[in-house]
């Protein structure tokens, strides 16, 4: 889903409009893969990711990297992550290997090329389908908390939270007649996320899956599998569990017990994180501001996003922060 270290893209012309699909097949080719001609586009926006049709074999998935976004060792290092999980017989779909790696330049773009996996959105209503969900995310963590990553960065107040809100401020989104209340909601929240945080203590950082909704978990007759690690990131283990939630207080009480009931054959969870899960609920939000600005020069974002940087969408989220400062004040889920 979202930005880290790079800057305001280019309004003349973006790196994107170059990838026409002739220049996609070429690519395909480029690893040795022969193309049918069969080229669909599929949903994402902070990539570009095509299913491409074969002579021979499956189809394959070809995900180009937005260029700027992860170096290439930062991408290499998710890679491998996610490869590490497969030989576990975790389900995920780790990159191919082509000619030695995962990870090939095609005429200014990085791309790499996974194998087509289809399924559907899992029922998260269902307590076993929680609880079966949980012990993946339980595995992905037993490893993730082995090693740190090295090069990706954390998800932390600072880039989810101050960074974004600093970006969004000096580049001139908010409305002149609702900055001031902007600024001044925005520094609420973000002093409440401080004070979850503070609450929760040292907690252990480790390799996450990073944007882990149930988009991002497909459902098959063999259970669930875990795609597009592509915001992979060093965080605490409850940024993995938090979107599985939604509803009443009462209904993610019992859904994060459901999740946490097969996690823990796996894993340990610490129950001082549950001070973090309105935090970074916080923090998603502030970002996903943040990314639609910094994405603003793709002409594929207004075309999608025609609701963004509206008066009636900076007003909406003022009001959702203010939301937002209040539940980070509430007890956790239940008592730590």
């Amino acid at each position: 889903m979202e930005p880290t270290r790079d800057n305001q893209e280019s309004p003349l012309l973006h790196p994107y409009q170059r990838l026409d699909p002739d220049r996609v097949l070429d690519a395909v080719e480029s690893v040795g893969l022969h193309g049918d001609g069969r080229l669909l586009a599929l949903n994402s926006y902070e990539n570009r990711v095509y299913q491409v049709g074969r002579d021979e074999g499956a189809p394959v998935v070809v995900k180009f990297y937005r260029p700027g976004r992860w170096s290439e060792a930062q991408i290499l290092e998710e890679h491998a992550f996610v490869a590490e999980l497969a030989e576990r017989e975790v389900p995920v779909v780790p990159a191919r290997v082509l000619d030695g790696k995962t990870l090939h330049a095609f005429d200014g773009f990085l791309f790499a090329v996974f194998p087509s996996r289809g399924g559907r959105a899992p029922e998260l209503s269902d307590p076993k389908t929680l609880e079966w969900i949980g012990r993946f995310i339980g595995r992905i963590h037993a490893l993730g908390g082995v090693a740190p990553y090295r090069q990706r960065p954390a998800i932390d107040p600072d880039t989810f939270g101050r960074q974004p809100r600093d970006y969004l401020l000096q580049h001139g989104f908010i409305p002149p007649d609702l900055l001031a209340t902007y600024r001044s909601v925005v520094d609420q929240a973000l002093d409440g996320v401080a004070r979850c945080y503070e609450r929760a203590g040292d907690v252990q950082l480790l390799r996450l899956h990073g944007d882990c909704h149930s988009g991002n978990v497909l459902w098959t007759g063999d259970g669930p599998h875990f795609v597009d690690f592509d915001d992979s990131r060093m965080g605490p283990a409850v940024q993995d569990l938090w979107m599985l939630l939604s509803g009443e207080r009462s209904e993610m009480v019992r859904q994060m017990a459901d999740v946490l009931a097969g996690y823990e054959d796996f894993c340990d969870f610490d129950p001082r994180e549950l001070y973090l899960v309105e935090a970074l609920r916080t923090l998603r939000l502030i970002h996903y501001s943040g990314w639609l600005a910094m994405r603003w020069s793709d002409p594929a974002f207004p075309v999608a996003f025609p609701w963004f940087n509206t008066q009636r969408y900076w007003q909406d989220r003022i009001l959702e922060l203010r939301e937002q400062v209040a539940l980070m004040d509430e007890p956790p889920l239940w008592p730590v």
